[in-house]
């Protein structure tokens, strides 16, 4: 999403809850095929150190692409998860039309708006 830092840059980035926005773009013949694997994928994370909760949206009108939102208590948990061989394994699972956008992020508080504070 940012041009300018990697996925893996922001792994190593660690002080405190982080939130992964997780784009995908599904050919249309392979959303059913990509849903089972991102399930999969789901139950693996959520039984991971540091997983808070992770959640899947569908864009409208018949989109294929998806946004996975997923709370972190840690840019190290999501990167000890995200590095292991049970979830590299996984990827592989995925249809060869599924291209990911992953980011992190962490909530920033904007006076009068909103707060700061854990994911």
């Amino acid at each position: 999403m940012d041009e300018q830092i990697t996925y893996m840059q922001q792994l190593q980035h660690d002080n405190g809850p982080v939130v992964l926005i997780n784009q995908f773009n599904v050919a249309p013949a392979d959303v059913e095929r990509f849903l089972e694997v991102w399930a999969d994928d789901a139950r693996f994370m959520k039984q991971q150190p540091g997983c808070v909760s992770t959640q899947l949206h569908r864009g409208t009108a018949g989109s294929t692409t998806f946004i996975n939102v997923a709370v972190w208590e840690s840019a190290a948990a999501l990167g000890d998860a995200f590095r292991s061989p049970e979830f590299q394994q996984r990827t592989a699972e995925y249809p060869d039309s599924t291209v990911a956008t992953p980011h992190v992020f962490q909530k920033l508080a904007v006076p009068g708006i909103c707060v700061a504070g854990p994911a």
